[in-house]
């Protein structure tokens, strides 16, 4: 479900599906943290103060890219 082809390095995701076993759900907001692999990433999720939660490595194909500024469609 990955809407953006090519995820880098410090972008805002979100999960496209629930990760039970890391406790994270659907939509929660994470930045990409590393590149591990391809097509495999390293998020770190974090709370309002900044103390990160949880990092964890996602395929980016469950991950959706967030654009906080206009961009054109494919």
């Amino acid at each position: 479900m990955n809407t953006s082809p090519s995820i880098k390095l410090l972008d805002v995701v979100a999960l496209a599906a629930d990760l039970p076993a890391e406790g994270l759900v659907r939509g929660q907001v994470g930045t990409v943290v590393e590149q591990l692999a391809p097509g495999i990433v390293e998020v770190e999720f974090s709370d309002d103060d900044g103390h990160a939660y949880a990092m964890v490595a996602i395929p980016a194909d469950q991950l959706i890219t967030l654009f906080y500024s206009p961009t054109k469609a494919a």
